[in-house]
């Protein structure tokens, strides 16, 4: 759902740009109360994971395709302030480095793909896991938060456009059209979604900030105070954080450096939308469209893996040293 240049009016793009530096600024401050020394280096990883599976289009209908969002998933790990920022990162590599999201149009996708998702995503999820606090009520809850984030992002987009598109276009068509092809595609979220959540929940439940309930001890109240009756769950001990984040980082590097190669080349569900209703012709020339790594490396002429493997490894530095200087703030 990367909006490209040209498709928004000047006053859309800008104002979008406002509301999303806002949001940065405020998670930016409240991220501090989400990381700490495990956290902020799992928050890096989260980001270059997400940049890793963003590349990987799926199939959701004839010549259309859909990629994960994440910000539904980023949220449920890390904190749905500290996910704003990854999914940010993750939007600024691309757009800077890769000409993937108009320079102009930045502000628009971390609104409709950082924001949105990651609010919606956490409320829903928060929902859910109020109803059954256990190990099921967190993988389902990934998957119904992230089904529901990405066609209500998409109609947000179909709002702004109703304001401020730049192409003449019926609104009951926008609407329908995003919302169709998007909940589709949010049926892919959610799988993606709950299955990572659920094999980091298998390994490290104590690093998914949504279900640290369950690392908790068991505290009976008495009239007398408060006691635990029952020790912490074994995996609630601190371990050392180093061997995952090495192994997450390399499945990040497999996906990005070879699932790549298999990944669907048909457009996503905005690109099929603007074809289809017309104002794919908006569009204007990304400014570092002649990049050498733009496109993936189709641009210079560079495999996708290894475009995708140079994403991962700047998206981890510069999303590591982003989250790593907030936490240490927070420790002064």
């Amino acid at each position: 759902m990367h909006v490209p240049d040209g498709f928004f009016t000047a006053p859309v793009a800008m104002g979008a740009g406002v509301v999303s530096a806002a949001a940065i600024a405020v998670s930016l401050r409240k991220a501090k109360t989400e990381l700490d020394d495990r956290t902020a280096p799992m928050a890096g990883l989260v980001a270059a994971f997400i940049f890793a599976v963003q590349m990987l289009n799926f199939p959701v209908a004839a010549g259309t395709s859909g990629h994960l969002l994440g910000g539904a998933l980023a949220a449920i790990l890390v904190g749905p302030y500290t996910a704003v920022l990854c999914v940010s990162v993750v939007l600024a590599v691309q757009g800077f480095f890769f000409a993937d999201g108009g320079l102009t149009a930045l502000g628009l996708n971390i609104l409709l793909i950082a924001i949105v998702p990651a609010a919606v995503g956490w409320g829903i999820f928060r929902l859910v896991t109020r109803v059954a606090r256990n190990r099921a009520s967190v993988i389902a809850g990934s998957f119904v938060a992230a089904l529901i984030s990405v066609p209500v992002a998409a109609l947000v987009f179909a709002v702004l456009f109703v304001i401020g598109g730049t192409a003449p276009i019926e609104t009951g068509a926008v609407f329908a059209a995003m919302g169709g092809v998007h909940v589709l595609v949010g049926i892919g979220e959610g799988l993606i979604t709950a299955v990572t959540v659920s094999s980091v929940l298998a390994v490290r439940p104590d690093l998914v900030y949504g279900a640290r309930f369950l690392t908790k001890p068991l505290v009976l109240k008495t009239a007398q105070g408060e006691r635990v009756v029952e020790p912490a769950r074994p995996e609630s001990a601190p371990q050392p954080v180093r061997p995952f984040l090495v192994g997450g980082g390399i499945v990040a590097l497999l996906l990005a450096g070879v699932v790549s190669f298999f990944a669907s080349s048909s457009p996503d569900g905005l690109e099929r939308v603007a074809e289809d209703e017309g104002f794919i012709g908006a569009a204007t020339d990304h400014s570092f469209g002649g990049f050498f790594l733009a496109d993936y490396g189709d641009v210079g002429g560079i495999p996708v893996g290894v475009a995708g493997v140079v994403g991962v490894v700047i998206t981890l530095l510069v999303g590591g040293a982003i989250l790593w200087s907030v936490r240490q703030k927070t420790a002064a």
